[in-house]
């Protein structure tokens, strides 16, 4: 718990530091304005990455086809369960993953994971000191942090008024999406309850349940990592997401409508890493990606596309400055203290999954 703290103390920290979508007004740099070369040796090859929908630049994956002459076969999922249960199945040909903080402790005690050689991985060392050896893998022996953000509430603004708590939307009068995140959710109603969010006790996990069911009657979709498109289309006015997932429907409608907000009682923050995945067909091409996603022109074209921030702090000084230190986006400190990352619960795995698949079933979705 107390390697917890210290880490949330880092975070608030580095608030300021961190970088929305629409940090940048300039087009993202193609290939020839990236200073990174692509080591000789690698042409001709191919990489496998498997990632979420939204977690992506405009130009990375072509970018570093072209850098490298290699061909990149790029395949998504929705959630980090949905990624586990795959490769739990034995790895169908992935090289490259970023699955979350709590989900990377369990790939690596699953034996799903190889080690990172990060003599391999010189631009290593643009990662700001606060987001290496966090507590899901202390010694970066498997993974290397890629982007971070929060969970929380999204609605439309003209719909519905502002929210500060969690209970308004499960009293709200009108669609809304939950997403298909069991660890989050469940987590959420556990802190409701005044239990700890990463609880193994399974009474406590069952209560959670209950609350969930008895407040999903306004709940029309258990969206899969797309909730944000339901609130874009006007299907629903509040969608719990992920907060990049959100600021790229606010980028995309260039208008007032979508607020974005963590609730008085707390929210989620997570960072995910690049992880190189156990019988990888091509680890050494899959280091050489991983390198090239931390170079700082890389790195800043990502966080501008996908609206979530960098770990990266070389990527920090080519950001607009009024953008890193802008708060509306990014909680303050006393905000950020009330929130909490989802960890391994090991042996009570089986019961959020459990829970969660009751909550589906008996939700209004």
């Amino acid at each position: 718990m107390r390697k917890t703290l210290n880490l949330l103390i880092l975070i608030a920290a580095v608030l300021l530091l961190a970088v929305p979508v629409a940090a940048q007004d300039d087009d993202t740099a193609d290939a020839s304005q990236i200073e990174w070369t692509c080591p000789e040796g690698f042409a001709g090859q191919t990489l496998s990455v498997y990632n979420w929908s939204t977690y992506i630049g405009e130009n990375t994956i072509a970018d570093f086809e072209a850098l490298c002459d290699v061909t990149v076969i790029y395949d998504v999922y929705d959630s980090n369960e949905a990624l586990i249960a795959r490769l739990r199945q034995g790895n169908p040909g992935y090289d490259v993953a970023m699955p979350s903080d709590y989900a990377i402790a369990i790939m690596i005690r699953d034996g799903l994971l190889q080690p990172i050689d990060l003599e391999q991985i010189p631009n290593f060392a643009n990662v700001a000191e606060q987001w290496t050896g966090l507590f899901f893998d202390p010694d970066n022996e498997y993974s290397v942090p890629y982007l971070w953000g929060t969970f929380g509430v999204a609605y439309n603004v003209n719909n519905v008024e502002p929210i500060t708590s969690w209970q308004q939307v499960f009293d709200y009068d009108g669609p809304v999406a939950w997403v298909d995140d069991s660890r989050s959710m469940i987590g959420i109603a556990l802190k409701l309850l005044g239990y700890d969010p990463n609880t193994l006790d399974a009474d406590e996990i069952a209560e959670a349940r209950d609350l969930l069911i008895e407040n999903g009657s306004n709940v029309v979709a258990i969206s899969g990592d797309d909730g944000q498109a339901l609130l874009a289309r006007g299907e629903v006015d509040i969608a719990l997401e992920y907060s990049g997932d959100i600021l790229q429907i606010i980028e995309d409608c260039d208008c007032d409508d979508y607020a974005y907000v963590i609730p008085d009682e707390g929210g989620i923050v997570d960072i995910a890493g690049m992880v190189i995945l156990d019988d990888a067909p091509n680890p050494d091409l899959a280091h050489v990606f991983i390198d090239y996603v931390l170079d700082p022109q890389v790195s800043a074209d990502l966080v501008a596309f996908t609206g979530y921030p960098t770990p990266n702090e070389a990527a920090r000084a080519l950001l607009d400055e009024d953008i890193l230190n802008d708060p509306l986006i990014f909680p303050p400190d006393e905000v950020v203290e009330q929130m909490w990352f989802n960890q391994d619960v090991d042996e009570a795995e089986q019961d959020y999954n459990d829970a969660w698949d009751e909550i589906k079933i008996f939700t209004g979705s």
